[in-house]
């Protein structure tokens, strides 16, 4: 089920218009608004035991019987011996999606979803679960289903660190949310503020302790504690959300709070990684990868849920190296060098402390610095991941793969990127999936000190796709998966000027808009984490409280960029645009040989070209891969709910694809003197994706997975930049390189002398009302 959390779009084809708008809206029928708030209900308070009387008499029993499903498996059968047995996963112990033995209980879980035959299976399956089984394991096979089932497009879970906010906020924020308690909470607000360590002022200076940029309520004089705002919530498109919007008015009788949090500190390991922990703890950063891990499940199969039609071994490992040159552009940004490289027998370096706690109460696992990998782990276990290592570098270089049952296949076809990719994500429709399948799972666990049978283990971010990217390993880890997809296109023989050059088209200029990069503030839903008594009226839930955590994130300015291109005849082509570094750490110019693997492509459309001179003016709201802010579980429950009473015409498109990365993070954080940086834009003949004639899918509310016609041409991905350069031979003039600048705002600026700040004490609104609007509205 193609879900996309009610797209307004997806990554998909494109015309030169924006398709954002060429769809016409449409409304949720009453069917659809039942089903809407039965997902809504039956993850609220994951954790917590069940409390809708409706959902509990649903969930009465679990459906084993195979006359329910449209397809029945042994992973189903096991599932069920399982519980008989009383060996699944118990309730409030750790899941980790990487744990051998949790990911095949998962995927028994999952196909009693997916292949319920109908809603009320289904219903019933999932209520039942809701109650007996494990948490983290429910979400995850519930979240798999609500996205592949074909029949359930459209609805919408709400975004996973909503579902569980404990995976992306610092256990110190965690430990007051749940312990939040509202008449508390109104009793000592009375009490005279607490100033604590925020601040020391006398008559001539100000002095914070431990600041930095993203400890914003210090220089407003807040504390780090609950405060009542009857105020909208923050996110980017506030200003969308204030001129047309029903939730300010929906939300009225909704009591909100929120709390200031920080990221993670390092109070023990102290490295260089932490200057970014801002980047990679961010809740957006972090989804995308589990989000794109969900679509592309590794236990998924090709075939039957279409992935095959996506190439989703060339796109998993695209992204790969995509996210590993967004991270390394950030590094730059703090005069931090290349990744480090990653080997089993060498120290790891840099140590890590999530400081984050599950909600079970035991805290994740940290690693000290300069962590020794070899000695501390499962020699057998290390000795079977090293060996997939070397025999896929040995395959590679031999040119062939031979089948275990003699098949031999040619890896010097650029199609064949596709089974590299399938086997270093270690999915089922990787060849001989019994060798590679598990290499990618043992790996994962062996981060994580876990043994093949172990089922209760201990929490480690390395075990799930939500929290693996906070560490600074992954990257090693992860740069040395993208290094086996560079040594296979090294096999690859390199683009010629013939191949580059398209005959008739000139791109002569492109002129680039101002590049900024500023903090702002968002509020994240972590309503989830509420421990107070849950109020019925009439069998009526009232959802009469919200809690937020108002958190700094890097964000850019709107910017465009505006193309002049040449055309001989009309024709149809797509324009690229990618952005990446012009120097390394040191100031030293990168060359293009070697900078080519640095480039990140930030957009990709079609457009019909004229003869003659055509000028295209591209915004960066109009990236089809990127997204804003996600409306929140608050506001999707509240115009759920008054949609069914008849009192609001529910959209289809209310919120954002959860396929999209997050359009704030196109741009690394800039210097206030202006970081350099470099863009490249290419014009190529439009080459139609080999299953675009079977889309079917709508692009208001739906990534379409398995379509195989969410990507814009059948180019390889990267294209020009996936083959080695021979700089004789590149440069043509349909393409198109331009030297930029990345300028960072201190949008604090004004608080640093609170003197001058009359509402010193108070959250500032006109944060966003003036600043934001003046200085950062395209």
């Amino acid at each position: 089920m193609k879900l996309a959390i009610a797209l307004l779009a997806c990554v998909a084809v494109v015309a030169a218009t924006n398709y954002h708008h060429t769809h016409d809206i449409k409304v949720a029928d009453k069917v659809f608004l039942m089903r809407q708030k039965f997902l809504f209900e039956i993850v609220y308070r994951v954790e917590d035991p069940l409390m809708f009387e409706e959902h509990i008499a649903t969930g009465k029993q679990f459906h084993f019987e195979k006359q329910h499903y449209t397809h029945f498996d042994l992973y189903m059968e096991k599932f069920h011996e399982a519980h008989k047995a009383h060996a699944l996963l118990p309730k409030g112990e750790f899941f980790g999606a990487l744990v051998k033995h949790h990911a095949k209980q998962a995927r028994g879980l999952f196909n009693y979803f997916y292949y319920a035959r109908d809603w009320e299976t289904f219903k019933a399956n999932v209520a039942f679960a809701r109650m007996h089984f494990n948490e983290g394991m429910f979400v995850y096979a519930l979240t798999l289903a609500v996205i592949h089932r074909a029949d359930f497009q459209g609805l919408a879970l709400p975004a996973i660190h909503e579902i569980f906010p404990q995976f992306f906020f610092n256990s110190k924020f965690v430990m007051e949310a749940e312990k939040f308690d509202y008449e508390m909470w109104m009793k000592t607000s009375l009490y005279e503020k607490e100033y604590l360590d925020v601040l020391y002022q006398s008559s001539d200076y100000m002095y914070m302790k431990d600041f930095k940029t993203w400890q914003w309520w210090k220089l407003m004089g807040l504390g780090e504690h609950w405060y009542s705002d009857s105020n909208y919530i923050l996110r980017e498109n506030i200003h969308e959300f204030n001129v047309a919007s029903s939730s300010a008015t929906m939300l009225k009788d909704v009591k909100k709070f929120y709390m200031p949090v920080d990221y993670s500190r390092d109070l023990h390991l102290y490295n260089e990684e932490s200057k970014l922990s801002y980047f990679t703890e961010d809740l957006g950063w972090n989804s995308y990868w589990y989000y794109l891990n969900m679509d592309y499940s590794f236990f998924l199969d090709g075939k039957t849920f279409g992935l095959q039609n996506d190439r989703r071994g060339e796109w998993w490992l695209y992204n790969v190296h995509q996210l590993l040159s967004r991270y390394h552009m950030e590094r730059l940004s703090h005069g931090l060098g290349e990744i480090p490289q990653f080997s089993w027998f060498h120290q790891i370096e840099m140590g890590y402390d999530p400081q984050l706690i599950y909600y079970n109460g035991i805290g994740y696992s940290y690693r000290k610095n300069y962590y020794e990998l070899e000695t501390y782990g499962n020699f057998e276990m290390l000795d079977k991941i090293t060996g997939f290592q070397q025999r896929i570098h040995s395959i590679i270089d031999s040119g062939y793969y031979q089948t275990t049952d003699g098949h031999m296949i040619d890896l010097r076809q650029p199609e064949s990127i596709e089974i590299i990719g399938n086997m270093l994500q270690g999915n089922v429709d990787a060849m001989d999936n019994m060798f590679f399948q598990f290499w990618y799972m043992l790996a994962h666990m062996y981060f994580a000190d876990t043994h093949y049978y172990q089922m209760e283990v201990y929490p480690n971010v390395m075990l799930n796709f939500e929290t693996m990217m906070r560490d600074p390993m992954f990257y090693m880890f992860y740069k040395s998966i993208a290094q086996v997809y560079f040594q296979f296109m090294h096999h690859l023989p390199k683009y010629t000027k013939e191949q580059l050059l398209m005959p008739g088209v000139t791109l002569k200029h492109v002129e680039v808009s101002e590049l900024v990069t500023y903090f702002d503030l968002v509020d994240f839903d972590v309503t989830n984490m509420l421990n107070g008594k849950m109020i019925f009226h009439e069998g009526q839930f009232l959802w009469d409280k919200s809690l937020f955590a108002r958190q700094m994130r890097l964000n850019h300015k709107r910017f465009t960029y505006t193309y002049t291109i040449d055309s001989a005849r009309d024709e149809q082509v797509v324009i690229r645009a990618f952005l990446g570094p012009k120097f390394d750490e040191f100031g030293r110019m990168i060359s293009l040989a070697d900078n080519r693997l640095n480039f990140m492509e930030i957009d990709e459309f079609t457009y019909t070209l004229k003869t003659g001179s055509n000028l295209i003016t591209r915004k960066s709201t109009d990236f089809a891969w990127t997204v804003k802010d996600r409306t929140t579980y608050t506001e999707l429950y509240y115009h759920t709910m008054m949609a069914i009473d008849g009192k609001y015409d529910y959209p289809m498109d209310l919120t954002e694809p959860h396929c999209g990365f997050p359009d704030r993070l196109v741009l690394p954080m800039g210097w206030k003197k202006g970081m350099p940086m470099q863009m490249f834009f290419m014009v190529v003949p439009y080459m139609a994706p080999k299953h675009e004639q079977f889309s079917t899918f709508d692009y208001s509310y739906s990534c379409g997975i398995g379509s195989g016609a969410r990507h814009v041409d059948s180019l390889p991905f990267g294209y020009p930049f996936d083959r080695e350069i021979n700089e004789y031979e590149f440069y043509v003039p349909n393409m198109y390189f331009k030297d930029v600048t990345i300028y960072h705002a201190d949008t604090m600026e004004k608080y640093h002398n609170y003197k001058e700040y009359s509402n010193y004490g108070h959250f500032d609104y006109s944060f966003f009302n003036d600043y934001y609007t003046k200085n950062f509205k395209l």
